[in-house]
């Protein structure tokens, strides 16, 4: 039976402004839609299942295979096999390195992609897909909100896709130079927004966009995580990393820096697929909103979200705690409303949460590189510090990833200031500073916003 989807908001009841959808729409739909008519957040009634047998058969194998595992999974009801087959191949032509730091302990360098970054995992997968389901003669608008790398991966990912456009919003101080020119500077028919404001009025923006019935006809979805597309591909990295690196079936910690929670959920839904995940890791930077509801049981939102050297983790509220509440009994809206409490202690068996402050964050980038020799940037090094923090609780040691998701040499000044070190530019930025463009600036007020979007988007190809 094929697997539809839900809204994470369809028990909500007697909520002012919201109307419960509470249908299920296909995988395609999911994907094109971005994100339910209330205001939720997509998920699947069914998570399908993966045998140890079928996991362990992928060891020594490339990584596009284990995509096409886990998106066959999935999308075996939707897509014939000789599409999923070209998407994993087109999607991963790159290095996926699993670096081992010390015995039992390792890094994934999800930075060797287009845009060093591990978003174009994602990106490229959704891109694909995307570009098979696209209405003849339609035109597809794409609303990308990031606080880093995000629109820079979906961008390149749909670059010169034909009859898909990009629109991405990006706050103006909390990007990094690098970043601000790989965004600025894709062209073609993709186009940056510098907002001023926070990532959190960058998401919100795009939120009210998709809610707005006038905006309709404009074919809007999302390449944020708050679409399933972005999960699905994101589920990969787990099973890939565990197929290479574990041995007779044990089980394995996972450490992922966290900022909207996307990279994260990728790992719940993994370990609910069968994957043997002792403990999520979900380190977040000093936007501490999650470890404080880990801790005490009450969540409250960051407002506004505390800027930290982990730029791309700075987030107040994660659109994707909603999934994550779902998935253990609870609702919470996009402005941060808890409706209902997920079962607080059952998340507490499965994942870890702490916050780390940029000074740990620096001491890690420090520490790791003295006694290993192993350069790390301010996300993983998060992701890292989480890994330590957690080990501290635990008697035995178990095999432990941590995911590194960008490349150190987009964080110069930083890697610089700390390790006095100059790090070469992977190919894929060697010619940035050949680029040229620039972002249109934009308020975050929504009616500036939709009067942009009313004005430069198309609806027919």
């Amino acid at each position: 039976m094929a697997i539809r989807y839900y809204s994470t908001n369809r028990n909500l009841k007697n909520v002012a402004g919201i109307t419960p959808f509470t249908g299920k729409v296909s995988f395609k739909e999911a994907l094109l839609k971005g994100q339910a008519p209330d205001e939720g957040l997509f998920m699947p009634d069914t998570i399908p299942q993966l045998s140890l047998k079928d996991i362990q058969k992928m060891k020594g194998k490339p990584y596009s295979d284990t995509a096409l595992l886990v998106a066959h999974a999935f999308l075996a009801d939707e897509f014939p096999l000789e599409v999923l087959q070209k998407v994993a191949t087109d999607s991963y032509n790159y290095p996926v390195p699993l670096e081992e730091v010390r015995p039992k302990n390792y890094v994934m360098r999800l930075d060797q992609g287009p845009t060093a970054s591990f978003k174009d995992f994602a990106a490229r997968m959704m891109a694909r897909l995307m570009s098979h389901c696209r209405p003849k003669g339609e035109r597809l608008n794409i609303l990308v909100a990031t606080s880093g790398d995000t629109g820079s991966a979906v961008g390149e990912a749909f670059k010169g896709v034909t009859g898909i456009d990009v629109t991405i919003l990006y706050p103006e101080n909390e990007v990094s130079g690098m970043q601000k020119k790989q965004l600025d500077t894709i062209g073609q028919n993709v186009q940056a927004l510098s907002v001023a404001g926070k990532f959190d009025d960058c998401q919100n923006l795009v939120k009210q966009a998709f809610s707005d019935s006038e905006l309709n006809k404009f074919n809007l979805t999302s390449a944020n995580s708050i679409n399933f597309g972005r999960i699905l591909p994101q589920i990969i990295y787990y099973v890939y990393a565990y197929t290479q690196l574990a041995e007779n079936g044990e089980q394995a910690i996972f450490s992922v820096p966290s900022g909207n929670f996307g990279d994260a959920l990728g790992c719940e839904y993994a370990r609910r697929m069968g994957l043997p995940v002792a403990k999520l890791i979900m380190p977040t930077n000093e936007n501490d909103e999650f470890p404080i509801f880990m801790a005490t049981g009450k969540y409250h939102k960051v407002s506004p979200s505390r800027a930290c050297i982990s730029n791309a983790m700075n987030v107040g509220h994660p659109s994707n705690l909603a999934r994550f509440f779902d998935l253990y009994g609870g609702t919470v809206d996009r402005v941060g409303q808890v409706h209902t409490y997920p079962d607080l202690e059952e998340m507490r068996k499965h994942i870890f949460s702490v916050s780390v402050t940029d000074a740990q964050t620096r001491e890690t980038i420090k520490s790791v590189y003295k006694r290993y020799n192993v350069i790390l940037e301010q996300h993983g090094a998060v992701g890292w510090a989480g890994l330590e923090a957690y080990l501290k609780t635990v008697p035995e040691q178990k095999l432990a990833i941590c995911l590194e998701t960008a490349h150190p040499a987009k964080f110069p000044e930083e890697i610089q200031k700390l390790l006095g070190l100059t790090i070469p530019l992977p190919e894929s930025m060697k010619n940035l500073d050949k680029r040229t463009g620039s972002a249109v600036a934009m308020t975050s007020d929504y009616n500036d916003f939709k009067n942009y979007l009313q004005k430069h988007l198309m609806i027919k190809e």
